[in-house]
C-alpha cells in the first residue's frame, strides 16, 4: 500500500448530488460539518501513522494486528466522508479539513469554501480557481 492512500483514500460513491447552497445555508451546517470533518482530520492522522507502523513492522502477529486496526480507520474515514458527502458537501483536503460548498455567484456555480478552524464560511472561488483563488465573501452576488 501505498502513503499517499491515507492522506487522500479512494474516493466515496456519493449517494447523493451536490447541493447548491445559499451562503447562509452553508453557513447554518457549520455545526455538524465542523464535527464531521475534525472526526475526518483526527482519523486520516491515525490511518496515517498506522500505515507507517505497518510498513516499519516486519510480518508477525504485530503487523497483522497493526493492519487490521489500519483497515478499521480506513472503514472509518470511509464512512466520515459519506456522511459529509450525505450533507452536499465536497471534501478537498482529508490533513487540513478543506470543504466547498456549490453556491452561485452572478448566475454560475462556484464554491464556498471552509477550512477547519475557520468560524464561517468567509470565502468563494470560482470552481477552477482552487484554495490559492479565495476571495472574501463580501465580494459574492448570489441573487443573480
Amino acid at each position: 500500500m501505498a502513503g499517499s492512500q491515507f492522506a487522500t483514500p479512494p474516493r466515496v460513491t456519493p449517494s447523493k448530488t451536490f447541493h447548491r447552497f445559499t451562503l447562509a445555508e452553508a453557513n447554518k451546517t457549520l455545526p455538524l460539518v465542523k464535527r464531521i470533518v475534525a472526526d475526518i482530520v483526527r482519523v486520516n492522522a491515525e490511518a496515517t501513522s498506522l500505515h507507517e507502523q505497518v510498513e516499519n513492522l516486519s510480518d508477525g502477529p504485530d503487523r497483522v494486528t497493526a493492519n487490521r486496526e489500519l483497515e478499521r480507520r480506513v472503514g472509518r474515514l470511509n464512512e466520515l466522508v459519506g456522511e459529509l458527502t450525505d450533507v452536499g458537501v465536497k471534501l478537498k483536503d482529508y490533513r487540513i479539513g478543506l470543504i466547498d460548498f456549490v453556491g452561485t455567484h452572478d448566475g454560475h456555480d462556484v464554491y464556498l469554501c471552509w477550512k477547519l478552524g475557520e468560524e464561517t464560511i468567509a470565502h468563494w472561488h470560482e470552481k477552477t480557481a482552487g484554495f490559492n483563488g479565495r476571495k472574501p465573501v463580501s465580494q459574492l452576488r448570489e441573487g443573480k
